[in-house]
């Protein structure tokens, strides 16, 4: 077993778990209920985990093995002229030695099934639970808090029932054991030996809380520098320095960041090599101490040679599991602490969950109705957590939002819509206009059940959304953005995640639709070609066309469309507007629109202010009552008329 090594060995396993942690988090309160749901996900594991047990229980008791063996080797071989009881003590230490190899495999062996098997059950949990969760959370929450919760604290949370578990496990026993042994050699030397045991314990608490402090420095610092790089090396990053930056700022910027790394990373090597070579000052002046006593022992007769020499082999399997033990506190929590940031994420209940009684939408085409919808955007407190905002720890702001999330039940911001009345029938356009702000994009986010009305019904099919399951819903609404997304992953793919299985020609033929078909034939590798992160590698007008051909493969009866050529050139809005009015035909559709083709074409236009529905009509019906309407064809359509 790996305690079985030298003093230095045992010491560094233990103490370099805990520079890696924050020597605080052993103050910390854990959420009540904690332990019992870590020992929860244990319980699959806990056969494995008996064995686990045994085998580091077995592996402690024989740190012991080897010294004895050589006391008896010298003693009663060396000391005796027994060449034969020398080769075959000998022999026992080789045997030794070649089982508690053979036992670390097989404990690693078990380690690394219930590890693994941990991070398993908490990362598909906490992936699964993530993808539940409404717009509002992602639209607060940092992807890169999300992305550690899914690695570092569930790999932290793993050690719980590996590392650390099979640690103080192990130290505890190899503690005692050793101790009895040397105490039933010499109590003499034991004592002389513990004697030491205050100057290792003492600097290896005040330094472990330096260099905890320094490590956390360095963590938050090379998180820093991690974010920089992610935000400069994305596609969109990359282009907006290229645009506006300049290269000496960047570089010089960058510079200081990772000139700070540099020194903490220096400070924090040079103050573990000092402690460690204190350390081992400390070790050998302990050996020097049992040699010299045992030695005067020895020449008494009051101890034998082989005794002498037995301690000198324990003295070296005593040190290291004391000293981790030392710091046991913080490791132990350290763990825990990691279980229970994962839990803080699987206990945030999303804002928009299906009804214990939701049924599928009937087949047939279906209407969209509004009913006196009255929305606000929920709070912070309602669908975030601080950690994941990026709220530094006990903040203002996180304290304030700690406030939210455990006391008032809810911090709406102030209301978007406020009223909102509308029915589309089956088969027909409605056109969404008005002012920048006024609330048509929160409005079209209501009929996809992004988002649920602070009052007032949505109907889809002459159903509440709410009494829907959101599969159903989602299979038969389609939304298009002013910003489709594309995964980084080929042309294929993307169009796959739509309708999983399609075969190649109705892949080709939902391409044709979307008037995008020869683009992607002449692609390198046609449907197989990669179009890179977000999509950047195709033109606006391009990706929005993949992304209808996308909708056009899931058949949707009712399509939303976001502005979806908002931020196009004339000659691909023209591509795309062809492609949507296919993705249109025979549907029920509700259009944010900017084009005054497509306002024409309505069978209904709402115009949307502050919140409201001011007026309701055809394009001739409201330009000749003289409203908001007449006012917005002046200032955004007027000239596409001409």
């Amino acid at each position: 077993m790996s305690m079985g090594g030298g003093h230095m060995g045992g010491m560094g396993g233990g103490f370099g778990r805990t520079l890696r942690q924050d020597s605080s988090v052993k103050d910390h309160r854990l959420t009540p209920g904690t332990t019992r749901r870590v020992m929860g996900y244990a319980s699959p594991y806990r056969f494995q985990i008996a064995w686990f047990l045994l085998l580091v229980v077995l592996g402690a008791l024989l740190v012991v093995a080897t010294p004895l063996l050589l006391q008896r080797l010298i003693d009663d071989g060396v000391g005796a002229g027994d060449r034969r009881l020398v080769v075959i003590l000998a022999g026992l230490v080789a045997a030794v030695a070649v089982g508690e190899a053979v036992l670390a495999l097989v404990q690693r062996w078990f380690s690394t099934r219930i590890g693994e098997g941990l991070i398993y059950d908490l990362r598909t949990d906490v992936f699964t639970h993530v993808q539940r969760q409404s717009v509002a959370f992602f639209t607060r929450s940092q992807t890169g808090s999300l992305v550690t919760r899914l690695n570092s604290d569930v790999i932290g949370a793993q050690r719980a029932f590996t590392s650390t578990l099979s640690g103080v496990v192990s130290n505890v026993i190899s503690v005692v054991v050793v101790l009895g042994t040397m105490v039933a050699l010499s109590w003499q030397i034991t004592v002389v030996a513990l004697l030491v045991v205050p100057a290792l314990l003492l600097p290896a608490r005040r330094v472990g809380r330096r260099l905890a402090g320094l490590n956390r420095r360095g963590m938050e610092l090379n998180a820093e520098l991690g974010n920089r790089m992610t935000e400069r090396f994305n596609v969109a990053g990359a282009l907006l320095v290229k645009l506006f930056g300049t290269p000496e700022r960047e570089q010089a910027e960058f510079s200081a960041k990772a000139a700070d790394v540099r020194d903490v990373g220096i400070q924090t090597a040079m103050s573990s090599r000092v402690f460690f070579a204190a350390l081992g000052a400390m070790a050998s002046l302990a050996t020097a101490l049992v040699y010299g006593v045992g030695g005067w022992l020895a020449i008494d007769g009051a101890v034998t040679v082989g005794t002498l020499v037995a301690f000198a082999g324990l003295l070296g399997r005593l040190y290291g599991p004391v000293t981790a033990l030392s710091n046991v506190q913080v490791d132990v929590m350290s763990a825990l602490v990691s279980f229970e940031r994962v839990f803080e994420v699987l206990d945030l209940e999303p804002l928009i969950i299906d009804a214990p009684d939701a049924v599928d939408l009937p087949d047939g085409p279906l209407s969209v109705e509004l009913d006196d919808v009255h929305f606000a955007y929920p709070g912070a407190s309602q669908v975030s957590l601080p950690s994941l905002e990026g709220l530094p720890a006990g903040s203002a702001a996180d304290a304030a939002l700690t406030r939210q999330r455990t006391g008032r039940a809810g911090d709406l911001d102030e209301e978007v819509l406020k009223g909102i009345s509308l029915r589309v029938e089956p088969g027909t356009m409605l056109a969404l206009v008005g002012p920048s702000g006024a609330g048509k994009t929160t409005l079209s986010t209501m009929i996809a059940r992004l988002y649920d009305p602070t009052s007032g019904v949505v109907r889809v099919g002459g159903m509440d959304v709410r009494t829907v399951r959101q599969s159903s819903l989602h299979r038969a609404v389609g939304v298009v953005t002013q910003d489709a997304h594309l995964f980084h992953d080929t042309v294929r793919a993307n169009l796959d995640y739509a309708r999983p299985g399609a075969t190649e020609a109705e892949l080709f033929g939902a391409l044709r639709a979307a008037h995008v078909e020869q683009l992607v034939r002449r692609l390198p590798q046609g449907l197989d070609t990669v179009v890179g992160d977000r999509g950047h590698r195709l033109s606006g007008g391009e990706k929005q066309r993949v992304a209808i051909a996308r909708l056009l493969l899931r058949a949707p009866r009712v399509v939303v469309l976001d502005e979806a050529t908002a931020h196009l050139d004339s000659e691909s809005e023209a591509a795309v507007q062809l492609a949507l009015d296919t993705a249109m035909v025979g549907r029920t559709s509700i259009v944010i629109a900017h084009r005054l083709s497509t306002v024409r074409k309505a069978s209904s236009i709402a115009v949307i202010d502050a919140g409201r529905v001011v007026e309701r009509g055809t394009h001739a019906e409201l330009l000749a009552a003289g409203g908001l309407y007449a006012e917005l064809y002046e200032t955004q359509f007027s000239h596409q008329d001409a």
